[in-house]
């Protein structure tokens, strides 16, 4: 792929997105312009329905006489006023004055009950029936209900009962209930509070139990909440349509208007043609994503998304939410560009990609629902992991370890997508007006002699580590040596295998199987009884691990602490990764980066193999390891060496985990990290060993080394 002719593409694509005023309107004019106008308006007239209700008097209908105390206390702060009678049909008011009819067993609102705390039914009464009829009239707000015996009973000291019924719909009405029951519920205490002192009585009498409570969310915390649910899924959401627009014009766009074919008829790789649009498109959803996450954070810093909290949020939580947009943003406009250009014109575009559009909304709504919260089962699933991970930043809950989770995920399938985007661009017959179906892009038909690419890796590593992530999920409760033997083998192996025979490929080219020397099998043991040293005792110190992942390492090397003998454990630890692990990673997946060159290939191939264990904490040492195993596979053109190596090096760990004498005889025993000699001796082990290894290589053949 030339470069230079990508970035010819980008450009005019780039150039003639922004020429449309449709493009330049999602992008840019609609962030700025939409969420200020949507956003700010309806808080202001938020405020303000707030303020005019405050400002008016509710109006409640008194069913019934009440005490002057009583009456005095609803009325002091002047924004209540009482209608007695207000709405009674006379037969009601008549059984109320009579004593006709009581109060309901259990009152349908307690005084200190939270306003949507009633969840009892009306009671199926006439006078129920007739007050919720004052009340949809609008003759009242509410109608408060002092039952016959209700004055008598204050004055002996007794308990009377007062009802309040109110329409939970109707603001004012809920206004009213509120104005009235805090009024009766300062009266309320200063009763019981008289009667106490009357009968002199202790202190706390009256209560028994005090029950204190304490918010202890801090108002950045509050506003966390309130951002995070909402930002996500307005991003996400927002930034999508900007791309949505300018996949379209590139790809359907382009059928309709002719340009496709002249594009097509010039000198230029199909791979060319799908990264200078891709690049173009995820451009402007780029430019739309900055536009709409700084109009999104000035907006909330002018509202009130709840009265009393305020929206102020850190720069560095907008920045890192920007960051985690950028593997969704990769995947939804590679989708876009895919599908796109199965329509033919760009009526048929909107048809094929409004649906795609309308099921971010699922996923983004789901993650707005309180209790939902990032997990290790959601970690994988795309969309709602970004959007759950960006609500957890703006609340402060969140891990190193599950923010890789959450972007090496989404990198995947945004992987799957891109190589979903190119085998489109690769069918000219579609391009250029064809009728196909998705199915016949994914093209597995045996073709001997040719060879894995990029792409097939790609799409092995993401497929591999979606599938043995949800399947070691789903098997731990079986135990640790079944987990083991069935992803190792039934996850990453089988894979491997079944794609090297649909497609057709040489087992002994792609994966290396070859014989190798002595000499080489002598430097793949001191490498794999010394590389450890290097990774875990160098690079452990950079970015330590916490003590919940040297906890579950244990827990991993020792198979639960099962008592099973060391060879069973070798078996299980050494044996069987070093099979199947080097044969998906120096073997399928090393192979299909050949093309690239020596170093090329093997340092892409170790960030695979290190980000395939899923912690940042063992990125780096788990990387450095796969250099060594890729570059010993690359000189000796043998997988054998690196399975010597990853063997040695995982069964010397786990004889160090079981044998606590061997710990305490090299001194490491309580030790945060290893020491500095062991680090030296071990360092000097491993140059000998890679030494072997390079002079080895060099003495192949010339043809052999540059198969692998």
């Amino acid at each position: 792929m030339r470069l230079q002719v990508l970035f010819h593409i980008y450009r005019k694509e780039l150039v003639e997105a922004l020429r449309d005023r449709r493009t330049l309107f999602m992008m840019i004019a609609l962030p700025i312009l939409l969420y200020p106008l949507l956003m700010i308006g309806m808080s202001r007239l938020q405020e303000g329905q707030e303020a005019a209700q405050t400002a008016r008097k509710s109006t409640l209908a008194v069913w019934g006489t009440l005490t002057p105390e009583a009456t005095s206390a609803l009325t002091a702060k002047g924004k209540v006023e009482l209608v007695l009678w207000a709405g009674a049909p006379e037969r009601v008011r008549a059984e109320l004055e009579m004593g006709q009819v009581g109060p309901p067993p259990t009152p349908p609102l307690e005084l200190d009950a939270d306003d949507d705390a009633p969840k009892k039914k009306m009671p199926d009464t006439d006078w129920a029936r007739a007050a919720q009829k004052a009340i949809l009239e609008r003759k009242a707000d509410a109608v408060l209900i002092p039952w016959p015996g209700f004055g008598e009973k204050v004055a002996a000291s007794k308990s009377a009962v007062a009802s309040i019924l109110f329409d939970s719909v109707r603001p004012d009405s809920r206004k009213a209930r509120d104005r009235a029951s805090d009024a009766l519920r300062l009266h309320r205490e200063a009763l019981v509070e008289q009667r106490v002192k009357q009968r002199m009585l202790p202190l706390g009498f009256e209560h028994a139990i005090e029950l204190q409570s304490t918010n202890v969310a801090s108002e950045q915390r509050k506003s966390g909440m309130l951002v995070g649910m909402l930002l996500p899924y307005m991003l996400i959401l927002f930034s999508a349509m900007s791309g949505f627009y300018a996949a379209i014009d590139m790809t359907a766009g382009e059928k309709e208007r002719g340009t496709m074919q002249t594009l097509l008829c010039a000198p230029v790789q199909s791979l060319e043609i799908i990264g200078g649009k891709f690049a173009a498109v995820w451009t402007i959803a780029t430019i739309a994503t900055i536009v709409n996450l700084a109009s999104l954070a000035m907006t909330f810093t002018r509202i009130k998304l709840m009265p009393g909290t305020e929206t102020h949020m850190p720069l560095s939580s907008y920045l890192v939410a920007f960051v985690m947009l950028m593997p969704i943003s990769l995947m939804i406009n590679a989708v876009f560009l895919a599908v796109g250009a199965f329509a033919k014109d760009f009526k048929d575009g909107q048809n094929f990609l409004t649906p795609i559009l309308m099921s971010l909304i699922v996923p983004l709504v789901a993650t707005m629902t309180p209790g939902i919260e990032l997990n290790g089962y959601l970690a994988f699933v795309p969309v709602v992991n970004i959007a759950l991970l960006i609500k957890g930043v703006f609340l402060g809950e969140w891990a190193a370890d599950m923010l890789f989770l959450v972007m090496l995920s989404s990198l995947c399938y945004a992987a799957l997508a891109l190589v979903f985007a190119a085998r489109v661009f690769e069918r000219n017959s579609l391009l250029l007006g064809g009728r196909e179906s998705i199915a016949g892009v994914f093209d597995f038909s045996r073709r001997p002699g040719s060879k894995p690419t990029p792409a097939l890796s790609l799409l092995l590593f993401a497929v591999v580590l979606v599938i043995a992530f949800y399947g070691s999920l789903s098997l731990i409760r079986y135990g640790l040596p079944v987990t083991l033997v069935v992803t190792q083998f039934g996850m990453f192996l089988l894979p491997c295998l079944l794609l090297v025979w649909v497609k057709g490929f040489d087992f002994t080219d792609t994966l290396a199987l070859r014989r190798t020397t002595r000499p080489a099998v002598w430097g793949a043991v001191l490498i794999g009884v010394s590389a450890w040293t290097v990774a875990g005792g160098l690079l452990v110190r950079l970015l330590p691990p916490p003590d919940s992942l040297m906890k579950a390492m244990e827990r991993l090397l020792l198979l639960d602490d099962k008592p099973v003998p060391l060879w069973e454990a070798w078996l299980l630890i050494a044996i069987t990764p070093a099979i199947c692990e080097e044969l998906l990673f120096r073997g399928f997946i090393m192979s299909g980066f050949r093309r690239f060159g020596p170093w090329p290939a093997i340092i892409t191939t170790a960030l695979l193999f290190g980000l395939a264990h899923t912690s940042i904490y063992r990125l780096l040492p788990t990387m450095v390891l796969g250099i060594l195993f890729g570059f010993a596979v690359w000189k000796t053109g043998s997988i054998i060496p690196a399975m010597i190596c990853h063997a040695l090096n995982n069964g010397l760990m786990a004889a160090l985990a079981r044998d606590k004498s061997l710990v305490a005889s090299l001194g490491l025993s309580g030790a945060k990290f290893l020491p500095w000699p062991i680090i030296a001796a071990g360092s000097m082990v491993c140059a000998v060993g890679v030494y072997l290894i390079w002079r080895e290589g060099r003495s192949q053949p010339e043809t052999t080394a540059e198969m692998v």
